[in-house]
């Protein structure tokens, strides 16, 4: 595999993360999310391929028959070569865990919305979206050097009007409602097996906290002007910055009788408490692993996807 193969699918990695930067910060494009996970998941494969091209490690399937390697091919003939995930879990994989992480979600992400009708993912995973960009910028520099950064491309999208904090709790009330159960579940599911280090690594999910800044002095007015500030994790700005972040994200919680209630209220008029009780009981959902909840001053509460389990058992049992 000599330097032309690594030279070409760099060239392939570089514009197929391009386009996917343009796919998603045009306007036109209704699925943004979707379209991004797609062509990123390309882009990256090629960057893998290159890398270890570039590090003559082969990356095509291949069987032993006797003491020889026979290569696993396509009913056409062609070589078939590693899939991004095969990529991630090689031992000679130059990422570090957050990195993986990020895309091993996404790629759980694709599995989960291929072949079917999605909406409003965004507001869920667009910090895993900006994340994985910014890796791919730092990653492709390690691998290859600077003269192959892609930094000028990495343009944040802008939107014309602000949102105020009521359209903020709309847009994520509608988003809820809209995405898909299975990959709400997928989502608990994941960062369920992932540590608190690891759910907090910017190279797993970057999120941005926009605050809006009133001028009181005119010398102020500089300062204003910035739509993004970039300040040091360990001075006072951050804590505050931190505080909002802890507010912005706190999970909606529910006692047991209010998801009682809830599924009396969709047509579930048998369920009980009893029957919620068992049913926890029985999937351990109290496990901090599953992520279903929390406890509270003694009391526990349950957490929206606990909802969604309690639904789909009610369903079962024609409750």
């Amino acid at each position: 595999m000599g330097r032309s193969i690594t030279n070409e699918l760099l060239d392939k990695s570089k514009e197929a993360m391009v386009s996917t930067i343009q796919i998603y910060n045009n306007p036109l494009i209704k699925f943004k999310s979707e379209m991004f996970i797609i062509t990123v998941i390309i882009s990256w494969t090629y960057l893998m391929h290159a890398y270890y091209s570039k590090k003559s490690i082969d990356y095509r399937y291949f069987h032993m028959k006797g003491k020889r390697k026979r290569y696993d091919r396509t009913k056409n003939g062609a070589y078939k070569h590693w899939e991004l995930e095969r990529c991630i879990n090689e031992q000679a994989s130059p990422l570090d865990k957050g990195t993986a992480n990020n895309l091993r979600f996404l790629i759980g992400i694709r599995h989960e919305i291929e072949h079917q009708k999605t909406d409003s993912i965004d507001e869920y995973i667009g910090a895993k979206l900006q994340a994985c960009a910014l890796n791919y910028n730092r990653e492709i520099i390690k691998m290859f050097g600077d003269k192959h950064s892609i930094k000028d491309n990495l343009s944040l999208a802008i939107q014309f009007s602000p949102i105020s904090p009521e359209q903020e709790q709309l847009l994520r009330k509608e988003s809820t409602n809209e995405i898909p159960t299975n990959v709400r579940n997928f989502i608990a599911t994941f960062e369920s097996k992932l540590d608190d280090e690891e759910l907090k690594s910017l190279y797993y999910s970057y999120r941005i906290v926009y605050i809006p800044i009133q001028v009181n002095r005119a010398n102020q007015a500089d300062k204003a002007d910035k739509a993004i500030e970039f300040i040091s994790p360990d001075s006072d700005k951050a804590k505050d910055v931190e505080r909002v972040l802890v507010k912005a994200v706190e999970k909606a919680k529910f006692l047991p009788g209010d998801i009682v209630k809830m599924m009396n209220e969709e047509g579930y008029s048998t369920f009980s408490m009893h029957y919620h009780t068992q049913l926890w009981k029985a999937k351990d959902a109290k496990n901090k692993k599953y992520n279903y909840g929390v406890k509270v001053s003694k009391q526990w509460y349950w957490y929206e996807n606990w909802i969604d389990v309690v639904r789909d058992y009610c369903q079962k049992n024609n409750f």
